[in-house]
């Protein structure tokens, strides 16, 4: 019995992860937007927070009517609540967004680690 799930992802618009690595926990996906790209639209959530890590590139998000900056190496946690949208510059961008239950972490690294 294997109790991994390895895959590869190719550049493309939105690859979700939830389906392709069986997650339970998490919804992860990775997103690009070319050059002077937006998301389509603008949305918040129920119950879940979201993590966003910009690998490439650059853009800006506006959060709750507020423009906030990004570059690559930038990390950003937005509630669920938070009315959101991504914008890419010139150059587009390309990030990993992380969705998971907002206030669901019970342990992590050593204390749910069995040593």
């Amino acid at each position: 019995m294997t109790n991994y799930t390895k895959i590869g992802v190719a550049s493309g618009a939105r690859t979700e992860l939830h389906d392709v690595l069986g997650l339970t926990g998490a919804e992860v996906s990775v997103n690009e937007l070319p050059a002077g790209a937006s998301v389509p639209f603008v949305h918040a959530h129920k119950k879940n927070e979201e993590i966003y890590g910009i690998l490439a590139g650059g853009g800006y998000a506006v959060l709750d009517g507020e423009k906030v900056d990004l570059k690559a190496g930038d990390w950003l946690r937005v509630a669920p609540a938070t009315k959101r949208q991504f914008f890419a510059s010139e150059e587009g961008i390309k990030y990993i967004c992380i969705q998971v239950k907002a206030g669901s972490l019970e342990g992590y690294t050593a204390t749910d680690a069995i040593i």
